[in-house]
């Protein structure tokens, strides 16, 4: 089964990681009503496609991001090349994968598709799940083949989602090790890190890093318009970012789609609002050339909302938003791929 897929069996509660806030004493993590106000980020357009600078790095990337996980749902890698090609030729320079998306599918039509020049003209960013030095460097190594590519523009360490993973990836022989080592051969050049459950973990991997002396170059997290209501990110975790000079990777705009099925907005209200935080990318799942025109569209008629305006649109989403129904990978480990496949953590 599709690891987004919901079915209706009995959910993880947001309880657990409330408690393990409490016991961590994280008093700073409770919700609150407030949300700082962003300046959207220089934002420049260019044909059909407007591009941001990528947190520090200087590079220029799309602002809106072709996710890869949906690659594995078209059903030919033909048709899956046909449409990674009409998103770069219009403009479309980010270019999402994870070394687990579909036991290696979507990496390896993606690698498809960057062939014939392609490859130079995107930003590629990729995943691993390994927690330990040599799973992850295996991982790293598999998804070069995959895209076949020799070098991947950011690496990022996938779901980091439980509070011991940043405990793991930095500990002696951990994967940061070899995310290091991949960095100084010259396989990857950025360094980031994923995670979709809960604000508090993303603050202690930032944190641990830190206690390191590392530095992320990128950090995705879910960003959109119920997310401020509940358990969120944008509150707790956007403002480090910004201050850091992180680049930001927003996603689950739509929640997978779960927020569209609430019919409180529309998919161009989920994109521009994301796009009106500091993100350098929106990272959208894009598996049908009229999603493709929908979000190109979005881009060719961007003006970041002013503050009246997500305030009203948070307004609408308030009420459904209240208990994370509509984001279900915040409560519900069926949306974690590392927990119904450890095996992919390595042997940490």
């Amino acid at each position: 089964m599709n690891r987004r897929k919901f079915i209706s069996k009995t959910a993880v509660g947001a309880g657990a990681l409330a408690i393990t806030h409490k016991a961590f004493g994280a008093e700073n993590m409770v919700e609150t009503n407030q949300r700082l106000t962003f300046e959207t980020p220089k934002t420049t357009p260019e044909g059909e496609m407007i591009y941001r600078t990528l947190g520090a790095t200087g590079e220029r990337v799309s602002a809106i991001g072709l996710g890869g996980f949906h690659l594995s749902k078209l059903k030919t890698d033909e048709e899956t090349i046909k449409l990674i090609r009409a998103a770069v030729d219009r403009g479309m320079t980010f270019m999402d994968n994870c070394w687990d998306y579909a036991e290696g599918v979507s990496e390896i039509r993606m690698g498809k598709a960057l062939k014939d020049g392609y490859r130079q003209k995107v930003f590629l960013m990729s995943k691993i799940d390994g927690r330990d030095k040599k799973s992850a460097a295996k991982q790293i190594d598999e998804s070069l083949l995959r895209l076949q590519t020799d070098r991947i523009d950011l690496m990022q360490f996938h779901e980091i989602i439980r509070l011991e993973d940043p405990d793991k990836i930095f500990a002696e022989g951990g994967a940061a090790e070899a995310m290091t080592a991949a960095k100084k051969a010259g396989k990857i050049r950025y360094i980031g890190f994923t995670g979709h459950k809960d604000p508090f973990v993303h603050l202690r991997m930032l944190e641990i890093a830190n206690t390191h002396n590392f530095k992320f170059d990128a950090v995705q997290l879910p960003l959109n318009v119920m997310d401020a209501h509940f358990r969120s990110f944008e509150k707790q975790v956007l403002p480090k970012l910004v201050a850091d000079k992180i680049g930001v990777l927003g996603m689950k705009s739509m929640g997978d789609p779960f927020i569209l099925d609430s019919k409180t907005v529309t998919p161009a209200e989920c994109l521009n609002y994301a796009l009106s935080l500091p993100t350098s990318v929106v990272v959208t799942g894009i598996e049908k050339m009229e999603i493709l025109e929908q979000a190109f569209t979005v881009a060719k008629n961007f003006k970041p909302m002013t503050q009246a305006e997500m305030t009203a649109l948070l307004a609408k989403t308030k009420s459904a938003a209240m208990t994370g129904k509509f984001e279900r990978f915040k409560t519900d480990s069926r949306f974690d791929g590392t927990a119904k496949n450890p095996k992919w953590l390595g042997g940490i």
